[in-house]
Parts: structure tokens; C-alpha cells; sequence
């Protein structure tokens, strides 16, 4: 059956929340942002835990093909670890929550943490990347060699980082974020 809804459920979920929090209804348009339904549990499984003993899940096409990479990297003498997978719009809204509770600015959240329903994170196949050489979300993560072996042989793999500096989306720059995207030809 076809959804006659003007919007998913999903999105509604999404919507909801926005509606709570105050997030603008220009927010996705002015951003230029694609709006991402849930991946549904029964797609998902465990890559592994991360670094802090949380589940890190992901579609099983993108564990396999991440698996894939980061044996490939690890050929070279590369460690990638990662660190953050599928995030439900719950999760996200969590994040949300917490940030405004330490007093940040709405505005200035929404430069570091998409909104919920605009998260790559939320299909599965987004995953968020650390090396030995340096703490998680840190800018420094461009100087390592992990950053230099991706940058070079992810998009070979249809990995491709998603906020590069001065993106079209607003996002801070995050040389951290890798989405996987089989449909995607490498420029390289």
C-alpha cells in the first residue's frame, strides 16, 4: 500500500520533536538538509562495541563494507576505530536535550548536532571514526594518518565524509564523519 501521507511517519516523529524544542519549520529547507527516516532495528547489527562499551550498529551492507575498509587500512598499517553508529531520532533528541541543558544555545547547537530526521545516523550507514593518535570529535583528527589513508582510499570504498570545512549544510567541520554510499561514484 502506498503512504498518501504528505509525510512518513518518521517524519512526523521528527516533527514532533522539533515542534517540543523549538526548532525552526524553515531549519531542513534553509539548511539544504535531506531528511533521513530510521533504519528499522531488524536492518541492523552489531559492528562491535565502541572504545566506551556502547553498541556501535550499522546496516549489515555497511558493517560488511566497513569491515571491508578498515582491513584494507589495516594492510597499510591504519587503525581506524570507530565510535558512533546508528542513532535513533530518540537518541538524537537525548543529545539534544542534554545540550541545551548545559545552558547551550539552540542556534549553536544545530552547528555540531543535526536535528532529529537529519542525521546521516540515523540510516545506519553513517559512522563516526577516532584513531590512536587522537581523542574522538577533535579537529586534530585531520593531522593523522587515519584521517590522510580515508580521505585518500574512502571514497574508493564509497565511504565519503560528509562535512568537509564550510559545508552547504552549516555543520562544523567534522573530518570524523563517514557515510557509506554504494550509489556514489569516487572522484579519485
Amino acid at each position: 500500500m502506498i503512504n498518501k501521507l504528505k509525510y512518513p511517519i518518521s517524519s512526523f516523529k521528527a516533527k514532533t520533536i522539533h515542534i517540543r524544542y523549538g526548532i525552526p519549520r524553515n531549519y531542513a529547507k534553509n539548511r539544504k538538509l535531506e531528511f533521513f527516516p530510521e533504519a528499522r532495528k531488524k536492518d541492523l547489527v552489531l559492528l562491535e562495541h565502541d572504545f566506551q562499551g556502547k553498541p556501535l550498529r550499522l546496516t549489515k551492507e555497511t558493517a560488511a563494507a566497513f569491515n571491508s575498509l578498515r582491513e584494507k587500512a589495516k594492510k597499510d598499517g591504519i587503525i581506524i576505530m570507530p565510535f558512533s553508529g546508528f542513532r535513533s531520532y530518540a537518541y538524537q533528541e537525548d543529545k539534544l536535550k542534554r545540550s541545551l541543558a548545559k545552558g547551550r544555545e539552540l542556534n549553536d547547537i544545530l552547528k555540531f548536532l543535526a536535528a532529529p530526521g537529519y542525521s546521516e545516523h540515523h540510516t545506519g550507514r553513517a559512522i563516526d571514526v577516532k584513531s590512536p593518535e587522537c581523542k574522538p570529535l577533535e579537529e586534530e583528527f585531520e593531522n593523522t594518518d587515519t584521517f590522510k589513508w580515508l580521505k585518500e582510499n574512502g571514497p574508493k570504498n564509497k565511504f565519503f565524509m560528509t562535512y568537509p570545512r564550510d559545508n552547504k549544510e552549516g555543520f562544523i567541520y567534522e573530518p570524523w564523519h563517514w557515510c557509506y554510499k554504494p550509489w556514489m561514484e569516487s572522484n579519485s
